[in-house]
């Protein structure tokens, strides 16, 4: 099959304008015809249902948590990017643009970054108007703050909690069509298969979670908003309701999955404390404006950090990266990290850590100052670590945090099953390896406000749909593969727990495919993966009843899923022989220890294709032209 990327001609500045002219239109009476399906209500779906349905379509929205306030949009916290300029300091759409395509090392489309940065703008317009309350300057006017992997000031936020308060928005706006009856909303609802009819996305089976009833929704087209997959590796800066099995069953219907291997690994988290835990917290990217990271000079020192002087303290990031100091890009930033440590120069109990430090803000603004900005984020630390970060330097150590690959979309956000759109961090459009700070939330807001609107109906409007009922061959099909999978599941009654064989799925990935991949790694991964799949099938303990609710069935269907992800994501690793952005093959790196690139045989996207139940996927894929943004080795000195 050829991936056509469907992108348009014309310069790149004109390519998005000129494109959503020729877009077919569907007339404002007849969108009331067709029905549309968005699953997830995090910043993407919610946004994308509210305003689909602000257009006239009628939608229906599903979320598996008991409020769209749940969706884990609401942890990011540092801010959103968008080139308004405000601080007058040489920010621009190409700049931003730049930042972006450099930041992932040159492993995305230049089309859908160039327009990713377009319509940021037009976000922070919509989300004022929403009464998002963002942060604002002695003036009034809306305050920014810098980000790692950018020179400029572009990072709108709101404190700490960036995230929440434009869920809250796009919340406001889902709330006001299911009040006008234009959305019909489903909440405690998970999306267990994609219901494909004449090779078209035409509806889900979907399990209601407090029942354990099967449910069978139609429509002309499906939009997943579902999120990442970095759960795969148990513990991440994800929710632990965060899952890849929407996405997941959608590949196994014929969407390709995209670059799996590019998962990022934040700098700046709370390190792991013991093998008790079930997930990482994160620490905003923001503390980096403010915070310096350093290291004693000395190995393996113990000394509490206000006993080592500053003159045998190493603030190694502003050593080696002058020019961005401590906001250097995330992957650059977790790198030198887990060198410092590797090397003997961590900090804390287990030595796998290294400080941040606000001293300097502290006396230089006050106390209070960083209060305002930084406050809860703060109080979050405190909490978790029972140490006050306004006295001493916090601790952090990198993380799994997010993940570039998903489901393969076109520049009209459609996978390869005509009719299923995939945004927000679902599909892989638009971070290549590595994802800047604060593009999370600029991505999941300007696919649901500003681009699906446009590009579902150039579908709708040129697609002919015939009639499909509940009681169709293909919706049956669907619903019994769903039926079967759930009753083998609960047939097993091993001895191992759900979470005991996430948490070793997690140890093997991380392990072999972390922060640092290499062959030998890679190739025991994918010896190990399988084993454990095997096990789970024939020794997972599920307790409870199928026709119930019942949180260890769910975890577990994610957890098969999962399983198999995680051997995917090892091949594709394995696969891509260079370094770039957050898939760091040790094998590949420059003499500085840098991601060094292969532009002659992997500038291209790796699309995998679901090829059956126990065969080897197979291989697709894209290649990638920079025309605008050369790739070079990146610099951040």
């Amino acid at each position: 099959m050829t991936l056509d990327s469907k992108i348009p001609e014309g310069p790149i500045e004109k390519k998005w304008d000129n494109h959503r002219f020729n877009l077919k239109l569907v007339n404002p009476a007849n969108k009331r015809k067709y029905h549309i399906i968005v699953v997830g209500t995090g910043l993407a779906g919610s946004s994308a249902a509210a305003s689909l349905a602000e257009l006239g379509y009628n939608i229906t929205s599903l979320c598996y948590h008991e409020s769209p306030r749940r969706a884990h949009s609401i942890a990011a916290q540092g801010g959103i990017n968008a080139p308004k300029n405000y601080t007058n300091d040489g920010d621009s759409i190409y700049r931003l643009f730049y930042d972006t395509v450099k930041g992932g090392d040159y492993r995305a489309r230049e089309a859908n970054v160039y327009r990713l940065a377009q319509v940021s703008g037009s976000i922070i317009d919509q989300c004022v108007a929403q009464g998002v309350p963002f942060a604002r300057e002695y003036g009034g006017l809306l305050d920014n703050r810098s980000f790692g992997g950018a020179q400029v000031s572009r990072t709108f936020y709101a404190r700490g909690q960036t995230g929440q308060q434009l869920l809250l928005g796009a919340y406001s706006a889902l709330c006001r069509q299911i009040n006008a009856g234009t959305v019909k909303f489903y909440d405690r609802r998970e999306m267990l298969d994609l219901v494909v009819v004449d090779g078209q996305a035409r509806g889900i089976i979907a399990r209601n979670l407090v029942d354990g009833t099967l449910e069978v929704y139609p429509a002309d087209a499906v939009v997943l908003a579902t999120g990442g997959y970095g759960n795969t590796f148990f513990l991440s800066t994800m929710a632990k309701a965060s899952n890849a099995t929407a996405a997941w069953r959608a590949y196994k219907r014929g969407a390709f999955f995209a670059n799996p291997c590019f998962t990022q690994i934040h700098p700046t988290c709370i390190p792991v404390s013991g093998n008790y835990q079930s997930k990482l917290t994160l620490m905003s990217e923001s503390l980096r404006n403010d915070g310096r990271i350093w290291v004693p000079k000395k190995k393996n020192d113990t000394r509490r950090a206000k006993d080592i002087p500053e003159n045998e303290r190493d603030y190694y990031l502003e050593r080696l990266y002058p020019s961005f100091g401590n906001l250097v890009p995330r992957d650059v930033a977790s790198r030198r990290a887990k060198e410092m440590c590797d090397n003997g120069y961590g900090v804390g109990s287990t030595g796998q850590a290294v400080y941040l430090d606000f001293a300097n803000a502290i006396e230089r603004n006050g106390k209070e100052w960083i209060k305002e900005k930084y406050g809860n984020l703060f109080d979050i630390y405190h909490e978790i670590t029972a140490e006050d970060p306004y006295k001493t330097p916090m601790r952090i150590y990198p993380a799994v945090h997010y993940t570039m690959g998903g489901i393969w979309v076109d520049y009209n956000l459609m996978s390869t099953v005509p009719g299923l759109y995939v945004l927000g961090e679902a599909n892989f459009s638009d971070h290549g390896a590595n994802r800047l700070g604060a593009s999370a939330l600029m991505q999941g807001l300007a696919d649901g406000y500003f681009i699906i609107p446009y590009t579902i109906g150039d579908y709708l409007a040129s697609t002919t749909f015939k009639p499909v009922k509940t009681d169709d061959a293909a919706f049956k099909d669907a619903q019994a593969d769903v039926q079967k999978k759930i009753e083998q599941l609960i047939s097993i009654k091993g001895n191992r727990t759900v979470d005991d064989i996430h948490r070793q799925l997690g140890k093997i990935t991380w392990d072999y495919v972390g922060m640092a991949r290499n062959r030998e790694g890679l190739k025991r991964a994918l010896e190990e993966i399988p084993k454990l799949r095997e096990e789970f099938w024939q020794d997972v303990k599920i307790v409870g009843s199928v026709e119930s609710l019942n949180n260890e069935l769910e975890k577990a269907g994610r957890v098969a899923d999962f399983i198999e992800l995680g051997e995917l994501l090892a091949q594709d690793a394995l696969h891509r022989e260079e370094s770039c952005g957050g898939h760091f093959r040790e094998e590949y790196q420059t003499e500085e220890g840098e991601a060094k690139r292969d532009d002659n045989n992997f500038c291209n996207v790796s699309a995998w294709e679901f090829a059956g139940e126990g065969k080897k996927p197979n291989l697709h894929r894209e290649q990638l032209t920079f025309e605008y943004v050369k790739p070079s080795q990146r610099s951040y000195k």
